[in-house]
């Protein structure tokens, strides 16, 4: 592996990642994202994940329908217990020692979050799955993920999506959508970019974390982005 930029990274997954069709959770689909992970810890590189339950339970779309947002952000925090469990059996089945540790209290299937254990498991070599969220409601997976990323000292952020990085508008909808390859942090929130939310970013931005957008479909992408290629979208400090 060539010299890499980051030792350790907080990766952060969608729920929709997880699917096929957006909906559910697919084997292959998990599997494959499981390589990629284990193909970068292979390396050496110390690797805290965040997912998201948006395949299971889209929590905004039951809160217009009348429920309760705390009720419904709690759901939702449950729907991305799922989807780490997913992960780490199809980790471990490759031999990649991982944990999953839950914002909630559910001890018969994963570990309390507690800071000095998380990073202890991640000098150990071992891969961290953060799930349930912060524990509270009203804050995203985006918020989640910048403030576990702060908390285990990863040096960056690894955002995956669909695309291969930051566009001035939806690139699906928009043909004169233009990549942006690097911005700032302020630059994001004035422009309401819809990278991460404003809580996160600004987190981010008092930390000075940066923040790497782009396309996880694409096989070895992870890798190349914390050996340091110009993948994706970069967000930093101006």
């Amino acid at each position: 592996m060539a010299e890499r930029t980051y030792s350790r990274i907080l990766l952060k997954i969608s729920g929709e990642a997880f699917a096929e069709n957006n909906v559910g959770v697919d084997v292959a689909r998990t599997h494959a994202m499981a390589e990629e992970i284990a193909d970068v810890r292979s390396a050496g590189v110390s690797i805290a994940i965040v997912v998201g339950g948006g395949n299971i339970w889209r929590g905004k779309v039951h809160e217009d329908a009348g429920m309760d947002r705390a009720t419904a952000d709690y759901m939702g925090m449950l729907a991305t217990v799922i989807n780490a469990l997913a992960l780490q059996d199809a980790l471990e089945r490759m031999h990649v020692a991982s944990r999953v540790q839950t914002a909630i209290a559910m001890h018969q299937i994963a570990e309390p979050y507690i800071r000095r254990r998380a990073i202890r498991h991640l000098e150990k070599g071992r891969i961290v799955i953060f799930a349930a969220g912060t524990g509270n409601p009203y804050f995203t997976t985006d918020t989640t993920a910048a403030l576990r990323a702060v908390e285990v000292g990863a040096q960056a952020i690894l955002k995956a999506t669909k695309v291969d990085g930051i566009y001035t508008a939806d690139p699906k909808k928009d043909p004169l959508a233009t990549l942006l390859p690097k911005l700032d942090y302020m630059g994001v929130l004035q422009r309401g970019l819809e990278v991460m939310d404003s809580t996160a970013m600004a987190l981010c931005m008092d930390n000075n974390l940066p923040i790497i957008v782009f396309d996880m479909s694409v096989r070895g992408n992870i890798r190349r982005v914390v050996e340091g290629e110009a993948i994706g979208s970069y967000v930093g400090a101006s």
